[in-house]
């Protein structure tokens, strides 16, 4: 079993918590309230910035130099490219930037993104890269789930083309390196007697992940 197949066994309740969340099968079959998607992109705009912050933390923890490059391509990818597709995604649901700017950060979107941090801070970068797999790798397994339903791309579906963004072959080749990097790093730094550290961290930040649906699915209910 591969190391983050181990992550995910350890934390099976707070993963399926998480990647079946109401509010992502709520986006498959199109009954999500755009009032709840659209705190969603607001809140994952800042989450954007802080993920930067936390690439950018892992150029510094960088062991060697490909590990450096790697963090590199990643902060690049955020800054220059994610950030400016959310940017037109969020447009089409009658945001702007000055919106996206000035809105205040929800507290679940502070403690996801500081618990990250912290952890990056307080440990390695295989601590770090452990603390986001939830987001990076998950974002993957979700959306290649979400795409599945019979309603997820169609026309009709206000949500298809967040969907289809992560489900697509770019996003799914990010996750996979995201993945193959996370391998590299335990084949080197995870040791059995730090195992139950790193799982205690992958399930901590899975479930902080749960709790960023369980805000916009909040909004939903109202």
């Amino acid at each position: 079993m591969s190391f983050f197949e181990r992550l995910k066994t350890a934390a099976s309740a707070e993963w399926r918590a998480y990647t079946e969340h109401p509010f992502t099968n709520a986006m498959a079959d199109g009954s999500l309230s755009e009032a709840a998607f659209r705190h969603y992109l607001v809140q994952d705009y800042l989450f954007l910035i802080e993920f930067a912050r936390a690439y950018a933390l892992a150029v510094y923890k960088s062991p060697e130099l490909a590990d450096m490059r790697e963090a590199a391509a990643g902060l690049s990818a955020i800054l220059d490219v994610e950030m400016d597709l959310h940017v037109k995604l969020c447009a089409g649901w009658g945001l702007s930037p000055g919106d996206l700017e000035k809105a205040a950060p929800a507290v679940e979107m502070l403690a996801y993104t500081r618990y990250v941090l912290d952890a990056g801070m307080r440990g390695d970068l295989l601590s770090l890269k452990v603390a986001l797999a939830p987001c990076v790798i998950g974002y993957a397994e979700i959306a290649t789930r979400l795409a599945e339903h019979p309603n997820a791309l169609l026309a009709t579906n206000p949500y298809r083309v967040w969907i289809a963004e992560y489900a697509g072959a770019p996003y799914q080749e990010v996750a996979a390196n995201a993945r193959a990097h996370l391998e590299s790093l335990a084949d080197r730094y995870a040791t059995p007697a730090r195992e139950a550290e790193l799982i205690a961290i992958f399930r901590e930040a899975t479930r902080l992940e749960a709790d960023f649906w369980e805000m916009g699915w909040r909004v939903n209910q109202r």
